[in-house]
């Protein structure tokens, strides 16, 4: 029969390329995976989540493993509230959507706030993973520069001056990720934060705000959210996946009411993972929140601190980079005229992985810059990958002089 199957016209809004990121990277044992933009596995909570998931099971399980769930739902949207309280948002239980992390919250925010066609502006450079996101959706995605304050929101607001004078097209949505970027790892300032917001009420549009990394603050104090200068235009998001563990699957978004309904009806009814929910609800009984976020902030410092001695004594001042104050990443900065693309493969075959500049650009940009991670690695494995993404570095120079 398959001589007979016809061509089939898969929709226009799959991705051309497959997806990039830790997930889809190599599976070779002999990298060290400086690319992986995920947490330690060393961090998690074990015995807390062998714990919480027998105690799931045992007291709520008949309850727990339907489709609504027992009271764990409940119990974790009244954490997410309270922890958002740090980042001066108030929110109400019917303001907080719990989502299969936090890549679902964006795509279920971009199907409630886009139509095809619609304009979507994002920092240059973003992250990749929203991006794809966007396109799927069929918007338009236009870029704005970042520097060490964050996204240029001058330069916003210049696009948008001239955007309402010209008659074209104003952006529905604005992705931002405020503190500690991915890829550049720098955080959005309060000024910049505030003004973000008014803008949004002034121009009638929304604003994503991706907080994946905001507990994991090394030096410095928690900023307000940029949700709360402008809470009836802003979408707040954040995970679990960086503080508790990626495989828990859990996310969510904060916004106004009618927002949060709109994304609960993709759901068609049911609920993000209710016994997951239910094994975070327990956990929080089984574990000193505090005490855990402050031996993952102790561990990514130090291992964050190590990198960038490495990167201090291989490469001097030939790179530039801003030490990131929390998150996962250092955004290197090579000369302009290097193209770290073509010494990815090298590297690899060197036994180190690392994410080349461009693939967080929506626009053929960013080729000198390079994306490392310091959360997956131990301290030894940081130092030798770091010689070895140097010596990749150092046999690129010397084919290309």
């Amino acid at each position: 029969m398959t001589s007979h199957l016809k061509p089939f016209a898969f929709p226009k809004r799959l991705p051309a390329a497959p997806p990039v990121g830790a997930a889809q990277a190599s599976s070779r044992s002999d990298i060290i995976p400086l690319s992986y933009g995920t947490p330690s596995s060393d961090a998690f909570p074990y015995a807390e989540l062998q714990a919480a998931s027998a105690a799931a099971i045992l007291h709520e399980g008949r309850d727990a493993l339907q489709y609504a769930g027992a009271g764990g739902p409940g119990r974790v949207q009244q954490w997410i509230a309270e922890r958002a309280a740090l980042r001066s948002i108030q929110a109400a239980p019917q303001q907080i959507l719990v989502t299969y992390g936090s890549q679902q919250a964006i795509d279920y925010a971009a199907r409630a706030l886009l139509e095809p066609g619609d304009h979507v502006w994002v920092e240059a450079p973003t992250y990749f993973g929203a991006v794809s996101t966007f396109r799927a959706a069929e918007a338009v995605i236009t870029s704005f520069p970042i520097d060490a304050q964050g996204i240029q929101v001058e330069r916003v607001e210049a696009a948008l001056v001239e955007a309402s004078r010209q008659g074209t097209p104003l952006p529905k949505l604005l992705y931002c990720m405020p503190n500690f970027h991915n890829p550049g790892g720098i955080s959005l300032s309060p000024e910049r934060r505030e003004r973000l917001a008014q803008l949004a009420y002034e121009y009638n549009f929304f604003i994503l705000e991706d907080d994946a990394y905001a507990e994991l603050v090394y030096e410095g104090q928690h900023l307000p959210a940029i949700y709360s200068f402008g809470p009836e235009r802003v979408v707040y998001l954040s995970s679990f996946s960086k503080i508790i563990a990626p495989g828990i699957r859990l996310g969510w978004a904060i916004g106004s009411a009618e927002v949060i309904r709109n994304m609960n009806s993709f759901f068609q009814g049911s609920k993000a993972s209710v016994f997951s929910q239910e094994i975070v609800a327990q956990l929080f009984e089984h574990l000193s929140f505090p005490e855990h976020l402050q031996r993952l902030i102790e561990r990514y410092k130090s291992s964050r601190n190590v990198m960038v001695d490495a990167l201090r004594e291989q490469f001097g001042n030939e790179v530039q980079f801003q030490v990131p104050a929390g998150g996962f990443f250092i955004w290197l900065a090579f000369p302009e005229d290097v193209r770290t693309s073509e010494f990815v493969q090298d590297a690899a075959g060197r036994g180190v992985s690392f994410l080349p500049g461009s693939q967080f650009f929506v626009e053929p940009e960013g080729g000198h810059y390079a994306r490392l991670s310091f959360s997956y690695c131990n301290e030894e494995d940081i130092r030798l990958g770091i010689a070895r993404f140097a010596e990749a570095y150092r046999s690129y120079k010397n084919r290309t002089v």
